[in-house]
């Protein structure tokens, strides 16, 4: 075992190295503009980018390669669909439909539109994180044109039920997007099952490498219009505008033929280690709060609340241990995450929150040291705290009352 540990997999992953393999040649010899269409060079390039269209709609399941289009990320992707179809589609209406824990970026680029005259409705959470199907069908109205919720969240990885809102979106002729980015990959995505009509991914969080994204869009039942967010030379079929990252498309589509092959056997055992990881901790600790739905989360997902430690104080004691305190889009702000506040968290127990995230290259090894330091840095900083001490009182104290009483042993 190594050291230091990494365990922030919702952040970024490490990019494996058959994907680094696959990457190679783009940098040097096959250094091609995937547009020069007159000669071998840009062909050769040409057709590597076709064929991680064609692995990408593998994995998610989508009816053809040409609904790919390349972005530079998962931010990117988001802020194309959600405000690509707010310009394309404003004859129709000046509403959307989001929910409370999403991404940043894509709460952010709602703020945007609003200042612009949009209308957005921020659906909430209940304590586990989810959000209801119900409620989304409540707030669709005649100026709806877009739904986006993502697929899974990721502070605490709860799963949203993304068939049920895709279906009362078709139902009502409303344009559907998910931010999947920390799904793809790690649990199985089907466009059409999900009713889908537009999908972010990013090759960074699936051991792929960083600055390559895409966006999927529904050329069909029905067709997704698009307006660009910047302009210039027609790629992508006139929707992303630049220079395709060759290389780094490369990546991303081998990220997703890994994933394809060994998703179902990787799931099963980042559950085995997640639980494990909780168990461990448990086993040692009072006081510990698990975070998000208790089953239908990422298999690589733990995010614990520790009463009375501060989560930025843990982390610095655990400096041989890559782990957050919340995403790393947000991990400079000193206010509590705002998905544990959607959940009903207190600000005070929102700061004590850690989010472990299981990744490919985790061992049993990396589990159980993670869990023995973090039960060891726990009690050393509880031990500090005098708001623990009085709580460890009273709890001793009511304790000797009952076995007064003969109530406990």
């Amino acid at each position: 075992m190594k050291i230091p540990i990494y365990m922030d997999n919702h952040a970024t992953t490490p990019v494996d190295p058959r994907v680094l393999e696959a990457m190679l040649p783009y940098f040097s010899e096959r250094f091609g503009n995937a547009a020069s269409r007159n000669h071998s060079f840009g062909w050769e390039a040409e057709a590597a980018v076709d064929e991680a269209r064609q692995q990408i709609a593998r994995l998610i399941h989508a009816s053809s390669p040409k609904e790919i289009v390349f972005t530079s990320g998962a931010t990117e992707s988001d802020n194309l669909a959600i405000k690509g179809v707010a310009d394309a589609y404003k004859e129709n209406g000046n509403h959307i439909i989001t929910c409370a824990t999403e991404h940043k970026a894509v709460l952010d680029c709602c703020k945007t539109l609003e200042r612009r005259g949009y209308r957005v409705t921020y659906l909430p959470v209940d304590s586990f994180g989810l959000v209801s199907p119900e409620q989304v069908r409540a707030a669709i109205t005649d100026k709806t044109v877009l739904i986006s919720i993502m697929a899974a969240n990721n502070e605490i990885g709860t799963l949203h039920p993304i068939r049920e809102i895709g279906q009362i979106a078709k139902e009502r002729g409303v344009l559907f997007h998910t931010d999947a980015v920390q799904a793809v990959g790690r649990v199985p995505v089907d466009v059409e099952a999900m009713g889908a009509d537009l999908l972010s991914l990013t090759a960074h969080k699936m051991y792929g490498p960083k600055g390559v994204g895409a966006l999927y869009v529904r050329s069909k039942r029905p067709k997704v219009r698009l307006t660009p967010l910047f302009d210039g030379g027609g790629h992508e079929g006139g929707v992303r505008a630049g220079t395709l990252n060759v290389a780094g498309i490369v990546g991303l589509g081998k990220a997703c033929e890994i994933a394809e092959a060994e998703m179902p056997e990787e799931a099963r055992r980042l559950a085995e280690l997640r639980e494990r990881l909780k168990d461990g901790i448990l086993r040692e600790l009072d006081q510990v709060q698990i975070n998000g739905h208790p089953t239908e989360r990422l298999p690589g997902n733990m995010n614990l609340s520790f009463a009375f430690v501060e989560g930025e104080s843990l982390l610095m004691g655990l400096k041989e241990i890559a782990v957050s305190s919340g995403s790393a889009c947000t991990s400079a702000a000193l206010e509590p995450s705002h998905v544990l506040r959607a959940i009903g968290m207190a600000e005070d127990l929102a700061h004590t929150a850690i989010r472990f995230g299981l990744g490919r290259f985790n061992t049993v090894e990396e589990v159980d040291y993670t869990s023995r330091r973090v039960a060891e840095e726990v009690r050393r900083l509880r031990s500090l705290s005098p708001l623990y001490a009085a709580k460890a009182k009273g709890q001793r104290r009511g304790d000797d009352e009952l076995k007064l009483q003969g109530r406990v042993s």
